[in-house]
């Protein structure tokens, strides 16, 4: 089932300023991400892996921490930046995680001031700074009815100003083609990592879970959170009303007494539709009311994921 509606998205901002604010990082920086599942990388008992001992395939530097074994630092490096940088080898990798955010027009609905693309945008923000602090690769996928987008994960230290550009960067698309562009990017990636999607789910359902299951085949953990405005989902209007398809050409002028008992229906057994196939597939599944500060959806998600 498709909404109609019409939002706007504004720009701006040094990379990291818009989405990144310190009070509500500060809200979960003390939080934790783990994998449930095993992950391809080394177990440093924050993820467990199925590899023992080292590669010796080198990926990226990362800025040395203390309790870093010292042989592994680039005095090169060191001589150039006056910093210390230890090499990061394939093995060493907690964790793999792959943000993807819908970007297609739905997106662009809102009616509380803040888009749920802009919301979006804010939460894949928070999670990749989390994921980064955790020292665990991250990228970010943005797509509509194909990929738009794609930073491949890493965790070096400007990695994150490149995510929150691109971020900042991003606006409403194209038409929705969720279950296609899942599908590609299943086939795409060959090490299994955690998925985190980020979307309205405005498509056909069926095809949605077949593609989440696709993931799941390929030994992936899926966090799925799914985001809805507060008239998607209690349906307000009580006037005629003039609606715009923001993924299509038509425009409707209807009387929403007439229609309202049917879009409730609806709309309850397509989300009951989507809850079910996710929890069927072992799929965490959270559903996300725009109009509640995304730094408390992470802190009650988070708090209680790991219990």
């Amino acid at each position: 089932m498709r909404r109609t509606g019409s939002g706007t998205r504004s720009r701006g901002g040094r990379a990291g300023r818009r989405y990144l604010d310190p009070k509500k990082l500060a809200r979960i920086s003390a939080l934790e991400l783990r994998a449930r599942s095993v992950v391809e990388g080394l177990y440093s008992g924050m993820h467990k892996s199925p590899y023992h001992g080292f590669s010796v395939e080198f990926t990226e530097y990362r800025e040395y921490v203390p309790g870093d074994d010292t042989r592994h630092i680039d005095w090169r490096a060191y001589g150039k930046t006056d910093r210390h940088y230890v090499k990061r080898f394939e093995a060493e990798t907690n964790l793999r995680c792959y943000l993807m955010l819908d970007a297609s027009k739905s997106m662009a609905f809102t009616s509380t001031g803040t888009s749920k693309l802009e919301y979006g945008c804010q939460l894949a923000a928070s999670l990749g700074y989390l994921m980064l602090r955790q020292q665990d690769l991250v990228g970010l996928l943005t797509f509509d009815s194909a990929v738009r987008r794609y930073i491949p994960p890493r965790c070096s230290p400007p990695h994150l100003r490149v995510m929150m550009r691109e971020l900042e960067e991003t606006e409403p698309g194209s038409e929705t083609d969720v279950a296609r562009v899942f599908n590609d990017f299943a086939e795409r990636i060959r090490r299994r990592g955690l998925i985190i999607i980020i979307s309205d789910l405005f498509d056909d359902v069926d095809n949605i879970l077949k593609s989440l299951q696709h993931f799941r085949h390929r030994k992936h953990e899926v966090i799925v959170f799914h985001l809805l405005d507060p008239q998607e989902l209690a349906f307000p209007f009580d006037r005629m009303t003039l609606f715009d398809d923001l993924e299509g050409s038509r425009r409707l002028v209807v009387d929403p007494k007439t229609v309202r008992d049917e879009y409730a229906s609806q709309f309850d057994n397509y989300m009951r539709k989507v809850m079910r196939g996710c929890r069927d597939q072992k799929v965490d599944y959270v559903r996300v009311h725009t109009e509640v500060p995304f730094d408390e959806v992470l802190v009650r998600y988070l708090s209680v994921r790991h219990r």
